[in-house]
């Protein structure tokens, strides 16, 4: 087994600085965290805490905001990755958190490596050349977490088809979040709408104008609800609070890809975020979803 069993002593204040991260780095998250029992709440933020630490280090920010500058080489984070799978103490939270909670659950190995693997490809500046190039991008980003996720919430690590459809609500939460932020990554100067689709437009990733094309994000929004359709089956099989859990994180991701498909050009305008209340109310539709997993087979 990978990683690191941990005294409870350490354990305990590992899950409290993580639960600190997770409070100020996603909201979102945190919320739909809240609704699982409490030892899969933990360990959803122990395996937080370091995906946010990989994500920060990578684009040289601070719980996902500007304020770090990117460092020079992504291989000090490999490097500690893998000395806390080997079940060494590194003495930083976000790596004594990933040992421990893999030592807990049994997250294989290939997951962890196959999330580090879009990190590179992100710090070297790589760009999709087609729909499938974007989809396997999205697969290490976020489908890989939700692998992990999936295993945290007690999967099996060899049920393959469950673990897919888990990669699919992943990979449907990065397109949303793409389609949502295709202005500020353009401004960054990061284009992750395929060059193929760029192409049909007469377009180029350094034109100016390939952000206002409307349809192509549209397109980004479709591809993640079919995504998000396709991982229906596999939250199915979680156990009741877990299903509750992913169906409202669903209903959020889901609710900000909508967004931008409704406001068309105006979606850049100002930055789309699901509002408190509308949060609430995606919950409350969750449980009722969580109630009848029958109808998510369908």
């Amino acid at each position: 087994m990978s990683g690191r069993a941990v005294p409870p002593e350490e354990r305990a204040r590992l899950v409290a600085e993580a639960e600190r991260t997770i409070r100020a780095g996603s909201k979102s998250f945190r919320a739909a965290s809240r609704l699982f029992d409490r030892r899969t709440r933990e360990r959803a933020w122990l395996l937080y805490a370091w995906c946010r630490h990989c994500d920060d280090q990578c684009d040289g920010q601070a719980l996902g905001r500007p304020g770090n500058p990117a460092p020079a080489s992504f291989a000090p984070v490999e490097e500690m990755t893998r000395r806390a799978l080997a079940g060494e103490p590194v003495g930083i939270l976000p790596f004594d958190a990933l040992a421990a909670v893999t030592a807990e659950c049994g997250i294989p190995e290939r997951l962890v490596e196959d999330h580090l693997a879009g990190f590179l490809l992100d710090c070297a500046g790589w760009r999709p050349e087609t729909e499938g190039d974007l989809i396997r991008y999205c697969y290490h980003v976020a489908g890989a977490v939700g692998c992990m996720m999936a295993v945290v919430m007690g999967v099996p690590p060899d049920d393959s088809e469950t673990l897919a459809r888990a990669a699919d609500l992943g990979i449907a939460f990065q397109l949303a979040n793409i389609a949502r932020d295709v202005r500020e990554d353009h401004e960054a100067g990061r284009c992750y709408v395929p060059a193929e689709w760029l192409g049909e437009h007469g377009l180029d990733r350094a034109d100016p104008a390939a952000i206002e094309i409307v349809p192509l994000v549209r397109r980004i929004v479709d591809l993640s609800l079919r995504h998000e359709a396709a991982a229906l089956p596999g939250i199915a099989r979680l156990p009741f609070r877990c299903r509750w859990a992913v169906l409202s994180a669903r209903g959020i991701y889901g609710g900000i890809g909508r967004a931008v498909a409704d406001r068309g050009s105006a979606a850049w305008d100002r930055r789309v975020v699901v509002p408190r209340a509308r949060k609430l109310a995606l919950v409350v539709d969750a449980l009722a979803d969580a109630c009848r997993p029958a109808a998510l087979r369908a």
